[in-house]
């Protein structure tokens, strides 16, 4: 597919293209890109291998500025990314993608943009957007999820489970990676090494810079939630457990006289006048419960109970 950067951008033939009359953005396989990457004359043999694909970047090449694009699918950020690369010069850009993505993004910018002063710069600039223009309410979505878990865990104590929020922290940790990388794109074309950019058009790449650094500090926040909502489902288990080790020693603490009692009148001797006595019984069970109401007494006054 191949677009003149007009008012908006506007589909055309390549013949259509090579007038050079507009800038222009090319979208193409990696076999149509093999096939005609001669006739783009930007000075360059890309070999493109999808497989090979593993971060966003941009390289200053001595006619052109070419890079590639691994960015999370919004649905499944922990997913296989999509994957695909991009050339450019003054005359325009060429994306060369095989999964599909990058000709709905521009079609979506052909539909939903138009330009005062149209130019390369700005489309790239909207192209970038629509990239990350999900992430703030994905954010926020995060951080309104987590905070309903710290609800619940204060709540109903450790019964709650942490997969989701180490769900979250694995996604955020990809999102932070994308966004680095995103901030170094932007700076590298807003450093406009080859002239490719008129300077007063730069700033669309300060721009998009800043507002991707935004995002990469709200995602470090929402990161140090996770590890917090973590250290307080640690705190809640360690509490647990000190709670249940008071009960225990309170039982033992109680009933620890009474093991005395069952051990000294548990003795074979011949002469215990207590075993002969009429009121021995019940005397040894009021005693019994006395130590017990007494301990009760005792722990509740000391608050260990």
């Amino acid at each position: 597919m191949y677009y003149m950067i007009k008012s908006s951008l506007s589909e055309c033939s390549f013949e259509e293209l090579q007038q050079r009359d507009y800038q222009y953005v090319a979208v193409l396989t990696p076999e149509e890109w093999k096939k005609n990457q001669q006739k783009f004359d930007m000075g360059i043999e890309l070999d493109i291998n999808m497989d090979d694909i593993h971060n966003t970047k941009a390289e200053v090449n001595y006619d052109s500025l070419t890079g590639t694009f691994s960015v999370p699918s919004r649905r499944n950020i922990c997913g296989p990314d999509y994957q695909y690369a991009f050339a450019l010069d003054e005359k325009g850009i060429v994306f060369i993608d095989a999964t599909g993505v990058v000709e709905r993004i521009v079609k979506k910018v052909a539909r939903t943009r138009k330009w005062k002063v149209p130019c390369l710069e700005r489309f790239i600039y909207d192209f970038l957007e629509i990239i990350i223009m999900r992430d703030q309410t994905i954010m926020e979505n995060y951080e309104k999820e987590l905070d309903e878990i710290e609800d619940e865990l204060m709540d109903v104590g450790t019964d709650t489970p942490l997969d989701r929020v180490n769900e979250i922290r694995s996604d955020i940790r990809e999102m932070r990676k994308h966004y680095e990388q995103l901030i170094d794109l932007g700076q590298e074309l807003q450093e406009n090494e080859n002239n490719f950019f008129k300077p007063e058009n730069t700033r669309y790449f300060r721009l998009f810079s800043d507002r991707v650094t935004r995002l990469h500090d709200q995602a470090t926040s929402l990161r140090d939630y996770t590890m917090q909502l973590r250290d307080v489902y640690n705190t809640q288990i360690d509490v647990k457990q000190n709670r249940i080790m008071t009960l225990l020693t309170v039982i033992t603490s109680i009933f620890m006289p009474l093991t005395l009692i069952v051990g000294w009148y548990g003795m074979n001797f011949r002469y215990m006048p207590e075993l002969e006595t009429k009121w021995g019984y019940p005397a040894v069970i009021i005693v019994s419960a006395l130590i017990i109401i007494l301990g009760l007494m005792f722990f509740k006054k000391k608050k260990w109970l």
